[in-house]
């Protein structure tokens, strides 16, 4: 599975990259990542969520580190998730910021099956990373990750099933 998105931010590169370089912040914008913690020798250990309440383990490294301009990854051999990677940080026309590219390749667990359950539950990765995205922009622009009932996380089927009228306050 694949997926490739892109957003503006109002930070200069530096503040950007920086921010994502340091993977433990990761899980702070990416709803589906519990925590990414250094393992040793340039690795680092994955922990994301699953359907069906389960969690999903694997290791990955950095391959590539231009600063400021690029990071790319790729879980090691053996992973129970196979996926590979890149960001790329960009000054934005205009002095607007930074524009972050993401591309992804992964193959879920579970093979065909796997990739069709992601789908159904609103988990297919486009739109994963779409939001990953956006909710980078709110915590660099505003300190927080602004959520509502209104408008649920992503597409997660799950999540829309729950959803009711927004009502006023009071």
């Amino acid at each position: 599975m694949q997926a490739r998105s892109a957003v503006t931010i109002r930070h200069p590169v530096e503040v950007v990259y920086g921010f994502w370089r340091d993977l433990t912040n990761l899980p702070s914008f990416m709803n589906h990542l519990e925590s990414v913690e250094p393992s040793g020798d340039g690795r680092w250990h994955w922990t994301a969520n699953a359907p069906a309440g389960t969690t999903v383990d694997w290791e990955a490294e950095i391959v590539e580190d231009l600063p400021n301009r690029r990071i790319a990854w790729a879980s090691v051999e053996g992973s129970e998730v196979g996926n590979s990677g890149s960001v790329s940080f960009t000054p934005a026309p205009g002095d607007r910021g930074t524009e972050v590219r993401v591309e992804l390749t992964y193959d879920p667990p579970g093979g065909t099956l796997g990739k069709v359950v992601a789908k159904l539950l609103g988990e297919e990765p486009q739109q994963q990373v779409s939001d990953d995205l956006r909710r980078l922009k709110q915590v660099l622009e505003t300190g927080q990750v602004v959520l509502s009932e209104g408008s649920p996380e992503g597409t997660r089927f799950l999540r829309l099933l729950r959803q009711r009228p927004a009502q006023p306050v009071g």
